[in-house]
Protein backbone atom coordinates (compact mmCIF):
# COMPACT_ATOMS: atom_id res chain seq x y z
CA UNK A 1 0.00 0.00 0.00
CA UNK A 2 2.01 2.96 -1.39
CA UNK A 3 -0.24 5.92 -0.11
CA UNK A 4 -3.41 6.13 2.17
CA UNK A 5 -6.72 4.34 1.15
CA UNK A 6 -9.86 5.81 1.83
CA UNK A 7 -13.20 4.29 2.28
CA UNK A 8 -16.90 6.10 2.86
CA UNK A 9 -19.10 4.22 5.28
CA UNK A 10 -22.77 5.07 6.28
CA UNK A 11 -24.52 4.76 9.00
CA UNK A 12 -28.36 4.67 9.15
CA UNK A 13 -30.88 4.53 12.26
CA UNK A 14 -34.37 3.85 12.06
CA UNK A 15 -35.47 4.00 15.74
CA UNK A 16 -38.78 4.37 17.50
CA UNK A 17 -39.18 7.71 16.99
CA UNK A 18 -36.98 9.25 14.92
CA UNK A 19 -34.47 8.11 11.64
CA UNK A 20 -31.20 9.46 10.93
CA UNK A 21 -28.06 8.74 8.72
CA UNK A 22 -24.59 10.28 8.67
CA UNK A 23 -21.04 9.44 6.26
CA UNK A 24 -17.77 9.14 7.38
CA UNK A 25 -14.63 9.03 5.52
CA UNK A 26 -12.32 6.21 6.96
CA UNK A 27 -8.52 6.99 5.73
CA UNK A 28 -6.74 2.87 6.26
CA UNK A 29 -2.81 3.16 6.49
CA UNK A 30 0.16 0.37 6.18
CA UNK A 31 1.31 1.41 10.18
CA UNK A 32 4.02 -1.45 9.87
CA UNK A 33 6.70 0.20 7.57
CA UNK A 34 7.89 -1.24 4.50
CA UNK A 35 10.47 -4.20 5.16
CA UNK A 36 7.75 -5.40 7.43
CA UNK A 37 4.32 -7.68 6.94
CA UNK A 38 1.76 -5.09 6.39
CA UNK A 39 -0.26 -3.91 8.39
CA UNK A 40 -3.72 -2.28 7.48
CA UNK A 41 -5.13 0.33 10.13
CA UNK A 42 -7.41 2.55 10.04
CA UNK A 43 -5.99 5.85 11.18
CA UNK A 44 -8.58 8.38 10.76
CA UNK A 45 -12.61 8.85 10.86
CA UNK A 46 -13.52 12.28 9.44
CA UNK A 47 -17.61 12.78 9.46
CA UNK A 48 -18.36 14.62 6.11
CA UNK A 49 -22.24 14.84 6.75
CA UNK A 50 -24.99 14.48 8.85
CA UNK A 51 -28.81 14.28 8.11
CA UNK A 52 -31.26 16.04 9.42
CA UNK A 53 -33.37 13.62 11.64
CA UNK A 54 -36.61 12.49 10.78
CA UNK A 55 -39.85 11.07 12.20
CA UNK A 56 -39.86 7.21 11.80
CA UNK A 57 -42.40 7.06 9.06
CA UNK A 58 -45.02 4.32 9.86
CA UNK A 59 -47.97 2.87 7.82
CA UNK A 60 -49.71 1.79 11.22
CA UNK A 61 -49.04 0.65 14.64
CA UNK A 62 -46.94 -2.55 13.23
CA UNK A 63 -45.54 -1.40 9.71
CA UNK A 64 -42.63 0.12 9.11
CA UNK A 65 -43.12 2.18 5.87
CA UNK A 66 -40.51 1.30 4.01
CA UNK A 67 -40.74 3.25 0.66
CA UNK A 68 -40.69 6.32 3.07
CA UNK A 69 -38.14 5.35 4.67
CA UNK A 70 -36.03 4.07 1.24
CA UNK A 71 -36.90 7.65 -0.05
CA UNK A 72 -35.22 9.78 2.78
CA UNK A 73 -31.94 7.79 2.46
CA UNK A 74 -32.12 8.46 -1.19
CA UNK A 75 -32.75 11.57 -0.87
CA UNK A 76 -29.91 12.42 2.05
CA UNK A 77 -27.44 10.94 -0.19
CA UNK A 78 -28.29 12.68 -3.40
CA UNK A 79 -27.73 16.38 -0.70
CA UNK A 80 -24.67 14.74 0.32
CA UNK A 81 -23.36 14.04 -3.05
CA UNK A 82 -22.94 10.76 -2.98
CA UNK A 83 -24.25 7.24 -4.76
CA UNK A 84 -25.19 4.14 -3.03
CA UNK A 85 -21.91 2.71 -5.01
CA UNK A 86 -19.74 4.43 -2.85
CA UNK A 87 -20.55 3.42 0.43
CA UNK A 88 -18.26 0.82 1.00
CA UNK A 89 -18.67 -0.13 4.83
CA UNK A 90 -21.59 0.92 7.25
CA UNK A 91 -24.28 -0.32 9.47
CA UNK A 92 -28.29 0.18 9.41
CA UNK A 93 -29.24 -0.57 13.02
CA UNK A 94 -32.85 -0.88 13.85
CA UNK A 95 -33.46 0.45 17.23
CA UNK A 96 -36.07 0.48 19.95
CA UNK A 97 -40.08 -0.38 19.51
CA UNK A 98 -39.32 -0.48 15.58
CA UNK A 99 -37.35 -3.61 15.76
CA UNK A 100 -40.36 -5.16 16.84
CA UNK A 101 -42.61 -4.07 13.90
CA UNK A 102 -43.51 -6.76 11.45
CA UNK A 103 -41.58 -5.78 8.73
CA UNK A 104 -38.46 -4.58 10.77
CA UNK A 105 -36.43 -7.47 9.49
CA UNK A 106 -37.49 -7.32 5.59
CA UNK A 107 -36.62 -3.14 6.25
CA UNK A 108 -33.09 -3.71 7.09
CA UNK A 109 -31.85 -5.93 4.23
CA UNK A 110 -33.83 -3.83 1.74
CA UNK A 111 -31.94 -0.93 2.87
CA UNK A 112 -28.70 -3.03 3.27
CA UNK A 113 -29.24 -4.23 -0.35
CA UNK A 114 -29.78 -0.93 -1.97
CA UNK A 115 -28.21 1.79 0.21
CA UNK A 116 -24.90 0.77 -0.38
CA UNK A 117 -22.11 -1.97 -1.33
CA UNK A 118 -21.64 -3.27 1.85
CA UNK A 119 -23.86 -1.77 4.21
CA UNK A 120 -24.74 -4.70 7.23
CA UNK A 121 -27.60 -4.85 9.14
CA UNK A 122 -27.87 -5.04 12.52
CA UNK A 123 -30.20 -5.36 15.17
CA UNK A 124 -30.77 -6.43 18.94
CA UNK A 125 -31.37 -4.24 22.23
CA UNK A 126 -27.61 -5.26 23.38
CA UNK A 127 -25.85 -4.26 20.17
CA UNK A 128 -27.85 -0.87 20.42
CA UNK A 129 -26.36 -0.26 23.39
CA UNK A 130 -23.10 -1.18 22.43
CA UNK A 131 -22.73 0.85 19.53
CA UNK A 132 -24.57 4.03 21.21
CA UNK A 133 -21.87 3.88 23.90
CA UNK A 134 -19.04 4.45 21.18
CA UNK A 135 -21.08 7.13 19.53
CA UNK A 136 -21.55 9.12 22.49
CA UNK A 137 -18.05 8.54 24.07
CA UNK A 138 -18.35 6.51 26.75
CA UNK A 139 -16.10 3.36 25.76
CA UNK A 140 -13.43 6.23 24.82
CA UNK A 141 -13.68 8.04 28.09
CA UNK A 142 -13.58 4.81 29.82
CA UNK A 143 -10.07 4.15 27.68
CA UNK A 144 -8.35 7.23 28.32
CA UNK A 145 -9.47 6.89 32.17
CA UNK A 146 -9.63 3.70 33.41
CA UNK A 147 -13.01 4.44 34.62
CA UNK A 148 -15.75 2.15 34.68
CA UNK A 149 -18.98 3.93 32.82
CA UNK A 150 -22.36 3.17 32.22
CA UNK A 151 -23.67 4.73 28.95
CA UNK A 152 -27.57 4.74 28.80
CA UNK A 153 -29.66 5.62 25.52
CA UNK A 154 -33.04 6.20 26.00
CA UNK A 155 -35.35 6.74 22.83
CA UNK A 156 -38.52 6.98 21.78
CA UNK A 157 -38.86 2.81 23.32
CA UNK A 158 -36.16 1.60 25.27
CA UNK A 159 -32.94 2.68 27.17
CA UNK A 160 -29.66 0.16 25.94
CA UNK A 161 -27.14 0.16 28.77
CA UNK A 162 -23.63 -0.65 27.53
CA UNK A 163 -20.88 -0.90 30.57
CA UNK A 164 -17.43 -0.51 29.98
CA UNK A 165 -14.05 -0.26 32.34
CA UNK A 166 -10.61 0.95 30.74
CA UNK A 167 -12.04 0.17 27.05
CA UNK A 168 -13.49 -2.98 27.99
CA UNK A 169 -17.18 -3.88 27.38
CA UNK A 170 -18.80 -5.40 31.35
CA UNK A 171 -22.20 -5.73 30.29
CA UNK A 172 -25.09 -4.94 28.88
CA UNK A 173 -29.01 -4.32 29.58
CA UNK A 174 -32.11 -3.00 27.93
CA UNK A 175 -35.35 -2.01 29.88
CA UNK A 176 -39.04 -0.77 28.38
CA UNK A 177 -38.05 3.15 29.29
CA UNK A 178 -38.41 5.23 26.73
CA UNK A 179 -40.12 8.71 25.93
CA UNK A 180 -43.17 7.58 23.70
CA UNK A 181 -43.98 4.37 25.65
CA UNK A 182 -47.11 7.00 26.57
CA UNK A 183 -48.14 8.98 24.12
CA UNK A 184 -50.64 12.33 24.05
CA UNK A 185 -53.19 13.71 21.75
CA UNK A 186 -54.72 17.04 22.41
CA UNK A 187 -54.24 16.18 25.96
CA UNK A 188 -56.03 13.01 25.88
CA UNK A 189 -54.08 9.68 26.54
CA UNK A 190 -53.22 8.69 22.83
CA UNK A 191 -51.44 5.29 23.37
CA UNK A 192 -49.93 3.05 25.95
CA UNK A 193 -47.57 0.73 25.83
CA UNK A 194 -47.82 -2.75 26.90
CA UNK A 195 -44.68 -2.82 29.39
CA UNK A 196 -46.07 0.33 30.85
CA UNK A 197 -49.34 -0.95 30.92
CA UNK A 198 -48.19 -3.88 33.33
CA UNK A 199 -46.20 -0.92 35.38
CA UNK A 200 -49.37 0.59 36.02
CA UNK A 201 -51.28 -2.02 37.10
CA UNK A 202 -48.26 -2.67 39.62
CA UNK A 203 -48.39 1.18 40.70
CA UNK A 204 -52.35 0.60 41.06
CA UNK A 205 -53.15 3.57 38.73
CA UNK A 206 -56.16 2.65 36.23
CA UNK A 207 -54.77 4.46 32.82
CA UNK A 208 -56.92 3.96 29.17
CA UNK A 209 -56.61 5.59 26.43
CA UNK A 210 -58.63 8.90 25.50
CA UNK A 211 -58.18 9.91 29.22
CA UNK A 212 -56.91 13.42 29.89
CA UNK A 213 -53.27 13.73 30.47
CA UNK A 214 -52.83 14.41 34.51
CA UNK A 215 -49.08 14.70 36.31
CA UNK A 216 -51.03 11.85 38.58
CA UNK A 217 -49.95 9.27 36.44
CA UNK A 218 -47.79 10.76 35.09
CA UNK A 219 -45.29 11.65 37.42
CA UNK A 220 -45.65 7.98 39.05
CA UNK A 221 -44.87 6.23 35.95
CA UNK A 222 -41.37 8.44 35.30
CA UNK A 223 -40.47 8.12 38.95
CA UNK A 224 -40.99 4.43 38.72
CA UNK A 225 -38.95 4.10 35.62
CA UNK A 226 -35.77 6.41 36.84
CA UNK A 227 -35.63 3.95 40.05
CA UNK A 228 -35.89 0.73 38.25
CA UNK A 229 -32.84 2.53 36.37
CA UNK A 230 -31.00 3.25 39.58
CA UNK A 231 -31.64 -0.41 41.10
CA UNK A 232 -30.49 -1.82 37.30
CA UNK A 233 -27.37 0.12 38.15
CA UNK A 234 -26.59 -0.66 41.42
CA UNK A 235 -27.64 -4.66 40.02
CA UNK A 236 -30.30 -4.68 42.87
CA UNK A 237 -32.97 -5.29 40.89
CA UNK A 238 -36.10 -6.57 42.03
CA UNK A 239 -38.76 -8.86 41.66
CA UNK A 240 -41.15 -5.56 40.46
CA UNK A 241 -38.08 -4.76 38.84
CA UNK A 242 -38.41 -7.00 35.83
CA UNK A 243 -41.80 -5.41 35.01
CA UNK A 244 -39.39 -2.71 32.55
CA UNK A 245 -36.41 -5.98 31.53
CA UNK A 246 -36.53 -6.38 28.20
CA UNK A 247 -33.61 -9.52 27.49
CA UNK A 248 -31.62 -10.71 30.47
CA UNK A 249 -31.20 -9.04 33.35
CA UNK A 250 -28.03 -6.78 34.01
CA UNK A 251 -24.60 -8.63 33.59
CA UNK A 252 -21.51 -6.76 34.57
CA UNK A 253 -19.93 -7.83 37.59
CA UNK A 254 -18.07 -4.08 38.50
CA UNK A 255 -19.23 -1.26 40.34
CA UNK A 256 -20.03 2.07 38.12
CA UNK A 257 -18.21 5.01 38.50
CA UNK A 258 -19.46 7.38 36.36
CA UNK A 259 -22.84 7.43 34.11
CA UNK A 260 -23.30 9.58 30.71
CA UNK A 261 -26.86 9.69 28.77
CA UNK A 262 -27.30 9.77 25.25
CA UNK A 263 -30.44 9.29 22.85
CA UNK A 264 -33.20 11.67 22.54
CA UNK A 265 -34.43 11.95 26.31
CA UNK A 266 -30.94 12.91 26.55
CA UNK A 267 -31.31 16.04 24.53
CA UNK A 268 -34.14 17.10 27.27
CA UNK A 269 -32.10 16.28 30.40
CA UNK A 270 -28.88 18.21 28.81
CA UNK A 271 -31.27 21.39 27.91
CA UNK A 272 -30.50 20.78 24.32
CA UNK A 273 -34.22 21.08 23.52
CA UNK A 274 -37.41 23.59 23.84
CA UNK A 275 -40.05 23.53 26.30
CA UNK A 276 -42.25 20.36 26.94
CA UNK A 277 -44.98 22.01 25.15
CA UNK A 278 -44.04 20.89 21.94
CA UNK A 279 -44.03 17.28 23.17
CA UNK A 280 -46.99 14.53 22.33
CA UNK A 281 -44.81 12.02 25.02
CA UNK A 282 -43.37 11.60 28.48
CA UNK A 283 -39.96 12.42 27.08
CA UNK A 284 -39.16 15.87 28.98
CA UNK A 285 -41.13 14.66 32.08
CA UNK A 286 -38.44 11.45 32.20
CA UNK A 287 -35.65 13.49 31.50
CA UNK A 288 -36.92 15.56 34.93
CA UNK A 289 -36.93 12.63 37.07
CA UNK A 290 -34.22 11.11 36.09
CA UNK A 291 -32.58 14.45 36.69
CA UNK A 292 -34.40 15.17 40.25
CA UNK A 293 -34.16 11.14 41.20
CA UNK A 294 -31.29 11.41 44.15
CA UNK A 295 -29.59 8.12 43.89
CA UNK A 296 -28.52 8.80 40.76
CA UNK A 297 -27.04 11.62 41.55
CA UNK A 298 -24.80 9.62 43.67
CA UNK A 299 -22.55 8.59 40.34
CA UNK A 300 -20.81 11.42 38.47
CA UNK A 301 -22.34 12.59 35.49
CA UNK A 302 -20.53 12.53 32.34
CA UNK A 303 -21.83 14.63 29.19
CA UNK A 304 -21.57 12.91 25.77
CA UNK A 305 -19.51 13.56 22.66
CA UNK A 306 -22.92 12.75 21.51
CA UNK A 307 -26.67 12.90 21.99
CA UNK A 308 -29.86 12.41 19.80
CA UNK A 309 -26.70 11.12 17.25
CA UNK A 310 -24.96 8.37 19.71
CA UNK A 311 -26.17 5.52 17.88
CA UNK A 312 -26.01 6.43 14.24
CA UNK A 313 -22.73 7.73 14.95
CA UNK A 314 -21.55 4.46 16.63
CA UNK A 315 -23.03 3.08 12.98
CA UNK A 316 -21.37 4.98 10.60
CA UNK A 317 -18.04 5.06 12.88
CA UNK A 318 -17.35 2.36 15.27
CA UNK A 319 -18.59 -1.32 13.88
CA UNK A 320 -15.92 -1.74 10.42
CA UNK A 321 -12.75 -3.66 11.33
CA UNK A 322 -9.97 -4.15 8.82
CA UNK A 323 -8.37 -7.83 8.31
CA UNK A 324 -4.93 -8.38 7.91
CA UNK A 325 -3.36 -8.16 4.68
CA UNK A 326 -1.85 -11.18 3.90
CA UNK A 327 -5.32 -13.24 3.37
CA UNK A 328 -7.01 -15.25 1.10
CA UNK A 329 -10.19 -14.28 -0.79
CA UNK A 330 -11.93 -14.89 -3.96
CA UNK A 331 -12.98 -11.36 -4.92
CA UNK A 332 -15.56 -13.00 -7.02
CA UNK A 333 -17.25 -14.07 -3.75
CA UNK A 334 -17.41 -10.93 -1.84
CA UNK A 335 -19.21 -9.66 -0.18
CA UNK A 336 -20.64 -12.26 2.53
CA UNK A 337 -23.30 -11.20 4.81
CA UNK A 338 -24.93 -12.41 7.84
CA UNK A 339 -22.31 -15.89 8.07
CA UNK A 340 -22.69 -16.89 12.18
CA UNK A 341 -19.55 -17.74 13.68
CA UNK A 342 -18.69 -20.84 15.15
CA UNK A 343 -15.80 -21.02 17.18
CA UNK A 344 -13.24 -23.95 17.53
CA UNK A 345 -10.34 -23.60 20.18
CA UNK A 346 -7.44 -25.86 19.45
CA UNK A 347 -5.82 -25.68 23.35
CA UNK A 348 -2.59 -24.66 21.94
CA UNK A 349 -1.78 -28.34 20.38
CA UNK A 350 -2.72 -30.12 17.48
CA UNK A 351 -3.42 -33.41 19.70
CA UNK A 352 -7.02 -34.57 18.55
CA UNK A 353 -7.48 -32.10 16.21
CA UNK A 354 -8.73 -34.10 13.66
CA UNK A 355 -11.60 -35.15 16.21
CA UNK A 356 -11.94 -31.31 16.82
CA UNK A 357 -12.41 -30.10 13.65
CA UNK A 358 -15.09 -32.78 12.12
CA UNK A 359 -16.82 -32.27 15.80
CA UNK A 360 -16.97 -28.67 15.23
CA UNK A 361 -18.15 -28.68 11.74
CA UNK A 362 -20.62 -31.04 12.74
CA UNK A 363 -22.29 -28.85 15.49
CA UNK A 364 -21.80 -26.03 13.49
CA UNK A 365 -24.35 -27.57 10.76
CA UNK A 366 -26.18 -28.65 13.69
CA UNK A 367 -27.15 -24.97 15.01
CA UNK A 368 -27.06 -23.18 11.97
CA UNK A 369 -28.09 -25.51 9.36
CA UNK A 370 -30.43 -27.97 10.76
CA UNK A 371 -32.59 -28.48 8.11
CA UNK A 372 -29.53 -29.32 5.69
CA UNK A 373 -30.53 -26.39 3.39
CA UNK A 374 -27.19 -25.28 2.62
CA UNK A 375 -26.63 -22.58 4.85
CA UNK A 376 -23.37 -21.32 5.59
CA UNK A 377 -20.92 -20.19 8.45
CA UNK A 378 -17.84 -19.07 9.40
CA UNK A 379 -15.49 -21.66 11.49
CA UNK A 380 -12.99 -19.01 14.16
CA UNK A 381 -10.10 -21.08 14.43
CA UNK A 382 -8.16 -19.68 17.85
CA UNK A 383 -5.40 -20.68 20.43
CA UNK A 384 -3.52 -22.31 17.28
CA UNK A 385 0.33 -23.57 18.29
CA UNK A 386 3.24 -22.73 16.21
CA UNK A 387 2.29 -24.16 13.16
CA UNK A 388 5.21 -25.75 10.93
CA UNK A 389 4.54 -26.24 7.00
CA UNK A 390 3.73 -29.81 7.79
CA UNK A 391 1.20 -28.88 10.59
CA UNK A 392 -0.68 -25.68 8.49
CA UNK A 393 -0.99 -29.44 5.56
CA UNK A 394 -2.24 -31.57 8.55
CA UNK A 395 -4.53 -28.76 9.40
CA UNK A 396 -5.79 -28.18 5.91
CA UNK A 397 -6.58 -32.05 5.62
CA UNK A 398 -8.74 -32.29 8.43
CA UNK A 399 -10.60 -29.37 7.54
CA UNK A 400 -11.10 -30.58 3.99
CA UNK A 401 -12.17 -33.93 5.17
CA UNK A 402 -14.82 -32.16 7.70
CA UNK A 403 -16.18 -30.19 5.33
CA UNK A 404 -17.53 -33.05 3.33
CA UNK A 405 -20.47 -32.83 5.83
CA UNK A 406 -21.66 -29.67 4.79
CA UNK A 407 -24.43 -30.59 2.75
CA UNK A 408 -23.83 -27.39 -0.05
CA UNK A 409 -20.22 -27.86 -1.40
CA UNK A 410 -20.72 -24.78 -3.99
CA UNK A 411 -20.84 -22.88 -0.89
CA UNK A 412 -16.89 -21.32 0.22
CA UNK A 413 -15.07 -22.63 2.84
CA UNK A 414 -14.94 -19.28 5.08
CA UNK A 415 -12.23 -19.57 8.03
CA UNK A 416 -11.13 -16.43 10.48
CA UNK A 417 -7.84 -17.16 12.64
CA UNK A 418 -6.76 -14.68 15.32
CA UNK A 419 -2.85 -15.78 14.34
CA UNK A 420 -1.52 -14.26 11.19
CA UNK A 421 -1.94 -17.56 8.91
CA UNK A 422 -5.26 -16.67 6.79
CA UNK A 423 -2.32 -16.69 3.46
CA UNK A 424 -0.23 -19.73 3.93
CA UNK A 425 -3.89 -21.84 5.03
CA UNK A 426 -5.98 -20.70 2.62
CA UNK A 427 -3.68 -21.46 -0.56
CA UNK A 428 -2.89 -24.65 1.38
CA UNK A 429 -6.77 -25.70 1.51
CA UNK A 430 -6.79 -24.19 -2.54
CA UNK A 431 -4.16 -26.28 -3.71
CA UNK A 432 -5.40 -29.66 -1.73
CA UNK A 433 -8.90 -29.12 -3.39
CA UNK A 434 -9.80 -27.72 -6.52
CA UNK A 435 -13.62 -27.59 -6.33
CA UNK A 436 -14.61 -25.40 -3.78
CA UNK A 437 -13.31 -21.75 -3.33
CA UNK A 438 -11.46 -20.62 0.02
CA UNK A 439 -12.28 -16.96 1.99
CA UNK A 440 -9.26 -17.41 4.73
CA UNK A 441 -9.08 -14.00 6.86
CA UNK A 442 -6.85 -13.01 10.04
CA UNK A 443 -6.27 -10.29 12.70
CA UNK A 444 -10.07 -10.55 13.54
CA UNK A 445 -11.25 -10.84 16.85
CA UNK A 446 -14.83 -12.76 16.93
CA UNK A 447 -17.11 -14.69 19.12
CA UNK A 448 -19.35 -17.23 18.93
CA UNK A 449 -22.50 -16.59 17.79
CA UNK A 450 -21.63 -13.02 16.30
CA UNK A 451 -22.69 -12.88 12.75
CA UNK A 452 -19.60 -11.70 10.61
CA UNK A 453 -19.66 -9.51 6.86
CA UNK A 454 -17.13 -9.52 4.75
CA UNK A 455 -17.13 -6.49 2.27
CA UNK A 456 -15.31 -6.36 -1.06
CA UNK A 457 -11.43 -6.46 -1.53
CA UNK A 458 -9.89 -2.81 -1.56
CA UNK A 459 -7.04 -1.81 -2.98
CA UNK A 460 -4.56 -2.50 -0.21
CA UNK A 461 -5.31 -6.23 -0.20
CA UNK A 462 -7.37 -5.75 3.17
CA UNK A 463 -11.21 -6.68 3.44
CA UNK A 464 -13.61 -4.50 5.78
CA UNK A 465 -15.23 -6.54 8.26
CA UNK A 466 -18.67 -6.06 10.24
CA UNK A 467 -18.83 -8.00 13.32
CA UNK A 468 -22.67 -8.08 14.56
CA UNK A 469 -25.85 -10.04 16.33
CA UNK A 470 -28.94 -10.58 14.26
CA UNK A 471 -31.51 -10.44 16.79
CA UNK A 472 -35.28 -9.45 16.39
CA UNK A 473 -37.09 -8.57 19.89
CA UNK A 474 -40.52 -9.56 19.61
Amino acid sequence: MERNEQIISAGIDIGTSTTKLILSRFTLMNTAGSSHVPRIEIIDKEIIYKSSIYRTPLLNETLIDMKSVLGLVEQEYKKAGVRPQDIQTGAVIITGETATKQNAEEMLHLLSEQAGEFLVATAGPDLEGIIAGKGSGAFQRSKETGQTIANIDIGGGTANIAVYQAGLLRGTCTLNIGGRLIEFDNDRVKNISPPVRKLLMQLGITLATGDGVSFDFIRPVTEAMARILVHILQRKMTRDDEVLLLGHPPDWKVPIDQIMFSGGVSECIYGHEPSSDSYADIGVHLAKALQDNPELQDWEWIPPAETVRATVLGAGTQTTHISGATIQVDPARLPLKNLPVYQIGMDRNLEDGSQKVKNAIQQAIQVYDPALEGKNFVLYLTDLPFLRFRDVQQLGNWLIDAYRLQPNQTNPIVIVLQDDLAKVLGQTLLAMQSDRDVICIDQILVEQGDYLDIGNKLQSEVVPVVIKTLAFHS
